[in-house]
């Protein structure tokens, strides 16, 4: 049977595993992350074996929810939506094992920002699925797919509109936080809530529209 979990995602699995093996070597075990600056000094502290773990964890999660997900979806639905779902996995799951190369990065002392780098990107990644989805017309292929129907044209473009704009807005704002350098805390916050709240937004405005 078709899953949405492929041989790439449990790859991208198994080097975020590799990074936190290293970060737990190379990493001192009462270090702690400095997430936010207040002037020259460090307000908010990660201890190292909690800031390691999350990611491990997130992707366990993230893996087992798609996992279900195509398991619930029917056979048609899933063969119509897989070229959403599956890159919207490997992008979630891209930009976790980013951050954990950052915690390893920073850990070590490197002057590499990774964590910033992957805000520019994700940030870049969301204004263009903001314009595709603004832009998009109605037909087979692209666009949103849930398991029920967008009723009527008028309602699928305003879907798309609404769509558009929140996944634009957050892709702005986390390339404005990457470039004022808003700390690792607000920015792997902000990655989480620019990947969450336009999804959300999104199924809303499906269900509002139906």
């Amino acid at each position: 049977m078709p899953s949405l979990v492929s041989r790439f995602h449990l790859l991208l699995f198994a080097v975020t595993l590799a990074i936190t093996g290293v970060a737990a070597l190379r990493v001192p075990a009462d270090y702690a992350y400095a997430a936010r600056w207040s002037g020259s000094a460090a307000d908010w502290l990660w201890p190292r074996d909690i800031a390691l773990a999350v990611a491990p964890a997130t992707l366990l999660l993230l893996l087992a929810g798609f996992f279900m997900l195509g398991r619930l979806l029917t056979k048609n639905h899933l063969a119509k939506s897989q070229h959403i779902l599956d890159p919207a996995l490997t992008l979630l799951m891209a930009v976790v094992t980013a951050t954990q190369l950052g915690l390893l990065f920073a850990g070590i002392g490197s002057d590499l920002d990774v964590i910033r780098l992957t805000g520019f990107g994700l940030g870049a990644t969301l204004l263009v699925l903001g314009v595709i989805l603004f832009e998009a017309e109605r037909h087979t292929y692209a666009g949103l797919r849930m398991p029920w129907p967008i009723a009527g044209d008028r309602a699928w473009t305003v879907v798309h509109r609404a769509a558009g704009i929140a996944f634009g807005v957050a892709g702005a704002g986390l390339l404005a936080l990457a470039w004022w350098n808003a700390g690792m805390g607000i920015l792997t916050l902000a990655f989480l809530a620019a990947v969450i709240v336009p999804a959300l937004i999104a199924v809303l405005a499906t269900l509002i529209a139906r």
